[in-house]
């Protein structure tokens, strides 16, 4: 059983991010034939808040303090609230292609985040990393502002999906000691809960406007794909590949994700990739691969601590 948990983490990771991946093209196509990106960032915080307490009857419970009930409110709303609504609206305006590719700039958000608040150290490689994610990220931003097309991209899009891979960076730096807390359905339907009640009081009143008989069949199946397997499904898998891979070796399947959205993009005729966004691809990729492998300050403290019995002897 040992040997096949590596050969699952890793699996369960290729799945999760190629579900993300999907979600993307699918997620478009939903937000342009009848519903719009406060009603499908809706549908994924309540929807997920629902799947994930329900869930929780069946696993073992765990005790949350207060103190820390109140926490899962910041969280979900960095987490959650600001990450899902900057990316979902952002999705609906911009190119599938180009809002995938600005998911893979989350590690270098969390690197600058963890330099300022967790006071990481900036490496050589980091700081290069940085400069090259940046300059892709830029790239992007200036192709959507010369052409402003939901197939090519749109700047305001891609902005809003910066934001949300900011957010979540914040709410990896701010929130990480209360996540390693729990697990992962505790952590998740205390989110989920908190964000509905920050999100529905503003949405409520324009979900309920939706007439269901004007919106195609098409549209619901791919919400219901972004609710079940975008987000709940591919939640639980992220946390089997977590426990037994390296944090490093997780952050490497985020290139997954703009590979599948580019692929069904460019065969469904929902985007359109040019040689900029080509170079911002290689650009960013690199950028966050030099930031993943860049030493930690933990890396470099077991390093010193390692050296020091050598030198003793």
């Amino acid at each position: 059983m040992d040997n096949k948990r590596p050969l699952l983490a890793h699996l369960s990771m290729f799945m999760a991010c190629a579900f993300w991946g999907l979600m993307a093209p699918l997620g478009k196509d939903a937000m342009t034939h009848g519903i719009d990106g406060l009603h499908m960032v809706t549908f994924r915080v309540v929807g997920g808040c629902l799947l994930f307490w329900l869930t929780s009857l069946f696993v073992k419970k765990e005790r949350v303090p207060v103190r820390d009930r109140l926490l899962f409110a910041g969280a979900g709303l960095f987490g959650l609230v600001t990450n899902q609504c900057c990316y979902t609206i952002g999705l609906s305006i911009t190119s599938p292609i180009n809002a995938s590719i600005v998911t893979t700039s989350m590690p270098i958000f969390a690197m600058i985040l963890a330099a300022l608040i967790l006071h990481e150290p900036i490496t050589g490689k980091k700081a290069l990393g940085v400069l090259m994610g940046c300059s892709g990220a830029l790239i992007l931003i200036l192709t959507s502002a010369a052409h402003a097309s939901d197939r090519v991209g749109d700047i305001r899009g891609d902005l809003l999906c910066l934001g949300a891979q900011f957010s979540f960076a914040l709410y990896l730096s701010l929130f990480q000691p209360l996540i390693r807390r729990y697990t992962v359905f505790t952590v998740n339907r205390w989110m989920f809960l908190w964000a509905s009640v920050m999100i529905l009081p503003f949405t409520a009143g324009h979900v309920f406007a939706i007439d269901p008989k004007t919106v195609p069949a098409q549209t619901w199946a791919e919400a219901f794909y972004v609710v079940f397997f975008g987000t709940y499904v591919a939640y639980i898998l992220t946390m089997i590949g977590q426990r037994t891979l390296r944090p490093t070796v997780v952050s490497v399947y985020n290139y997954v994700q703009p590979l599948v959205a580019v692929t069904v993009s460019l065969l469904t005729g929902m985007g359109v990739l040019k040689w900029s966004q080509g170079l911002a691809v290689v650009l960013v990729f690199s950028g966050v691969w030099l930031v993943t492998k860049s030493r930690s300050r933990r890396d470099i403290d077991e390093a010193r601590s390692q050296q020091e019995p050598e030198r003793e002897g």
